[in-house]
């Protein structure tokens, strides 16, 4: 078998990927929904590749077990244990297609040869043999391929992290050149925030990629970042839907010119946020690339950095990694400051990051004092602040998240039947 590159493939008419969440096949009536589904798509004609999540809490209680034998775990051990949650999934998804008449067949990552790097349980996808997957739909199958898992070249199985089983679906499609990809979950869409914090979140038609990464990279849950990455780079037009629904769902496509009439196009928010500040760290050149040259080494990913102005040829170096990274992010911190001769080392596991998104800023003033003027209202205090074209975040501490959420969703006419329109 040769392995076709991400952007191989060929193209073929109504070939559809749809992903199905924990949630979609968190029991057997749910799988057997699912399996309806999916022979619903085929039998309107189309072919269809599948890719399954573990059933809803199977990947936490694998990690449980983990967490039980060992504190500090090899990631490449772990990988090994928690795979095996969509192993259990693709062979449920198959059985009852098969049972409602229909033609199926699973595939693990090293069957369809899902090949990754080796970072364990980050894994990044390089490859995928497209021929296989094409070989069973050439038969009137329906391939149903693990999502979240891949192999290394040496073989190892590897996992993609959090919401993997989206990117799988995502780099699928773009391999096979399929004409949508469909990632089915709990929700109907894409939400203005989440309607949990704010019943008056309102649901999207449509978002551009660039807006939808800066969600997904700031903590909203529908799409997993690296999804939306290969989405953006090779143009898969991403539907986001419920599998308990027929709802057309919300489409993430490419920026159009009504998305800038929108000032502020979402609100999210993300309590996965651990905060580090180094005191008293030397100002010279080539400490912060010590840092986190030593942190990259670590494979721990650095969101929000702030480094106030020196004195007295000292200043602090702030930043933000997650949570699941804090105790291995702040061994190799104290490592360094120690060798650099800093005063100290201080952790918080208690903020948050909150942001609002939206391609209309890149052409509108002011929106980043109205944010900073809404929070202060609110006696809320902001620790960080990070901006991009479409993006500001602010830092703050984590009891006032969902407070901030809400004021904010209403000061940026979110909460209204249609979006707020920018003057011109």
């Amino acid at each position: 078998m040769v392995a076709v590159p991400i952007c191989g493939g060929f193209s073929k008419v109504a070939l559809i990927v749809q992903k199905y969440g924990g949630t979609s096949v968190g029991d057997i009536e749910r799988i057997q929904n699912v399996a309806r589904r999916c022979m619903a798509t085929q039998g309107a004609g189309n072919d269809v590749v599948v890719v399954v999540s573990a059933m809803s809490g199977e990947t936490n209680r694998l990690l449980k077990l983990v967490s039980q034998i060992s504190k500090r775990p090899s990631e490449r051990e772990q990988d090994v244990v928690v795979a095996t949650g969509e192993q259990v999934s693709i062979g449920l998804v198959a059985l009852a297609i098969q049972e409602q008449g229909g033609k199926a067949t699973s595939f693990l990552a090293h069957q369809c040869r899902m090949v990754t790097d080796s970072t364990f349980s980050k894994a990044r996808i390089k490859s995928i043999d497209a021929e296989t997957i094409f070989a069973v739909l050439r038969k009137r199958h329906i391939a149903v391929v693990a999502g979240f898992q891949g192999i290394d070249d040496e073989g190892n199985v590897t996992t993609l992290g959090r919401g993997g089983s989206d990117t799988t679906a995502v780099a699928i499609a773009a391999a096979i050149k399929a004409d949508a990809c469909e990632i089915y979950t709990d929700v109907d869409g894409v939400y203005t925030t989440d309607p949990n914090i704010s019943p008056a979140a309102r649901k999207l038609e449509k978002i551009s990629y660039e807006e939808m990464l800066e969600l997904a990279s700031l903590g909203a849950k529908v799409l997993q970042i690296r999804s939306v990455e290969f989405a953006m780079k090779y143009k898969v037009p991403l539907w986001v839907k419920s599998s308990f629904n027929h709802d057309p769902g919300t489409l993430v496509c490419e920026e159009d010119a009504s998305m800038e009439d929108v000032l502020v196009s979402g609100i999210a928010y993300d309590k996965n946020e651990a905060k580090i500040a180094i005191r008293g760290v030397p100002d010279v050149p080539g400490v912060a690339a010590q840092i986190f040259g030593a942190l990259d080494e670590k494979s721990i990913v650095v969101d929000l950095i702030v480094q106030n102005v020196a004195k007295e040829d000292k200043t602090d170096l702030t930043f933000t990694v997650g949570k699941s990274d804090l105790v291995k992010a702040k061994d190799v911190v104290l490592r360094i400051a120690k060798t650099i001769k800093a005063e100290a080392v201080e952790t918080d596991d208690h903020v948050s990051k909150v942001s609002i998104v939206g391609v209309g800023m890149r052409n509108h003033s002011g929106v980043a004092a109205k944010m900073f003027q809404v929070l202060a209202r609110e006696g809320i205090n902001l620790q960080m602040i990070s901006t991009s074209e479409i993006r500001v975040s602010c830092v703050i501490h984590e009891k006032y998240t969902e407070l901030a959420v809400r004021a904010l969703h209403t000061a940026f006419n979110l909460d209204r039947t249609e979006p707020a329109i920018a003057a011109s």
